[in-house]
């Protein structure tokens, strides 16, 4: 889990100016089409516009990528000033801006590309002009990933690759994919796979979409047909890439930044628990329903800890540690879940009829009920597959017997 790092989150002067700074910014800058955006959405992102147009304002700002090393365009911070920003950012209602370049191929960057791959894509990443999707899972290789079969051959300077890959996010609007390809057939599955950088738009790649149960568009499953790689584009060694991919997977499942959201999503939720309507007394009152929610605010609790001790390693130039994460991974995806499953309650039957038919999906009627209700049976649809993607939980509490409780 890598070396123990004092959790100091005290809140100083300079933590405060830093707060009121960023409430200013987000005065100014964050508009009511851009907070739209981001109630629109039940998945993990907003559409790429909306994250584009808000990652240029926050780029602009100095705020682009606040968690990254300041020689590459970070902040500095320290934890307690990361946790204020991401807290302001969640209140204030901002759409999500990093996409999966800046939170998680940037890290595999940071550790393993060349001079000339950082200088080339790390900027690109931080002003969103590059918008990234990532190729891992396939199928018959999720959970298991190292089962992998798209394939890389070599052919001069050049790979040449064929294979799919599926429930790849926002596929549709990425211009680049980073994947896990297999260049070696022989030995240990993990020992034969290579880590390439692909543009979207090179000569045999195809996107499909695929439409989840909350009835919208966000992954997606992508044909390799001959498409044709510079092995310049090749992060790391050539059958080193699980390396690269375990040290990504890190900050896919534990970087954090989803305590101060979760935060407000509770927070809304005890409000609405604690409203009465349609002539019914407040869920708040049911002695079951309250339960459930107190046991959801500890649990909570414990998730921030553990999004605070990440962001403590963070802050000091760590990264957060395989069992640290898959910790995260399982905390953070149980707590939401929760959420969701109480909100859908409490929506009771105003949550479930039509509910693909949302403005997230492009549709501008007037819903019957509460504004709370709109998405609430998308998002528990949704929230559903987050104990799959990333590694399944099953996956995730091996990884915790072998790394923190040496089993």
């Amino acid at each position: 889990m890598g070396t123990c790092v004092p959790l100091n989150l005290s809140f100083g002067i300079d933590d405060e100016r830093l707060r009121a700074e960023i409430r200013e910014f987000l005065a100014a800058e964050l508009t009511d089409d851009l907070v739209a955006a981001g109630r629109r959405s039940s998945g993990m992102f907003v559409d790429r516009a909306a994250a584009t147009a808000w990652q240029r304002k926050l780029h602009a700002r100095g705020w682009g990528a606040v968690h990254w090393p300041v020689q590459y365009g970070g902040t500095g911070w320290t934890a307690a000033q990361l946790f204020v920003f991401r807290e302001e950012l969640a209140r204030a209602g901002a759409p999500s801006a990093l996409n999966q370049g800046a939170t998680l191929l940037a890290p595999a960057l940071f550790a393993y590309a060349s001079d000339a791959q950082k200088d080339y894509y790390l900027p690109r990443i931080l002003s969103g002009e590059h918008y990234w999707c990532q190729g891992y899972s396939e199928p018959g290789a999720g959970s298991d990933l190292a089962s992998l079969k798209t394939r890389a051959v070599r052919d001069g300077d050049e790979y040449v690759v064929n294979g799919t890959k599926i429930w790849t996010t926002h596929a549709h609007f990425a211009d680049h994919i980073f994947c896990l390809v297999r260049t070696k057939q022989d030995g240990r599955p993990q020992q034969g796979i290579s880590f390439l950088l692909i543009r979207m738009d090179t000569p045999g790649i195809r996107v499909k979409p695929i439409i989840t149960l909350a009835g919208d568009h966000e992954v997606n499953q992508v044909f390799f047909d001959a498409v044709r790689v510079p092995v310049a584009n090749r992060v790391g060694a050539e059958n080193d890439g699980w390396t690269v991919a375990k040290h990504l997977l890190e900050y896919e499942r534990g970087s954090g930044g989803v305590a101060a959201r979760l935060k407000i999503a509770l927070d809304e939720l005890k409000a609405v628990a604690a409203h009465a309507g349609d002539g019914t007394p407040p869920l708040a009152d049911d002695p079951t329903f309250a339960t459930r929610l107190a046991a959801l605010e500890v649990r909570f609790q414990a998730l921030q800890f553990i999004e605070l001790s990440t962001l403590a390693r963070l802050a000091s130039g760590q990264h957060p540690g395989s069992g640290a994460s898959s910790q995260f991974k399982i905390a953070s995806t149980d707590v939401q879940q929760a959420i969701d499953t109480l909100r859908l309650e409490a929506a009771g039957h105003y949550g479930v009829p039509a509910h693909t038919e949302i403005s997230l999906n492009g549709h501008a009627e007037a819903r019957i009920g509460p504004a709370y209700a709109e998405r609430a049976a998308a998002a528990y649809l949704t929230s559903r597959a987050a104990s799959i993607y990333g590694g399944s939980h099953q996956v995730q509490r091996n990884i915790i017997a072998k790394t923190v409780l040496g089993l």
